[in-house]
């Protein structure tokens, strides 16, 4: 029975799927019934929830890889990338004014 639970929880994203209170809910009635100690149960709970974080964190950075893909292949910027262009456009845009007012200073003489 302890077996076919964890393999059950291992399919599923751990603690991510089931929250931890349901886990705990289902472990009790195991201990309750003798089939897993207070130990064994805590150290299972521990264990899930590790396996559902890193689950979890691998979903994170292939969803993360997925949405950058996508804005390469629609050529969207991120939005690093966009406040980078906004500087460089500000610089040059001050440059340019510094320009005009020196060739218009150059005129008047």
């Amino acid at each position: 029975m302890k077996e076919a639970i964890k393999k059950g929880m291992a399919l599923g994203f751990g603690l991510a799927a089931a929250s931890k209170e349901q886990a705990e809910k289902m472990v009790d009635e195991l201990v309750k019934k003798g089939e897993m100690t207070r130990q064994e149960s805590k150290q299972f709970i521990n264990e899930m929830i590790e396996k559902g974080t890193e689950r979890q964190e691998k979903v994170d950075d292939m969803i993360a890889e997925r949405v950058r893909k996508m804005m390469q292949d629609f050529n969207l910027v991120s939005m690093d990338d966009y406040k980078k262009l906004e500087q460089r456009i500000t610089v040059l845009e001050y440059e340019l004014k510094a320009l005009k007012e020196d060739r218009a200073k150059k005129e008047i003489e």
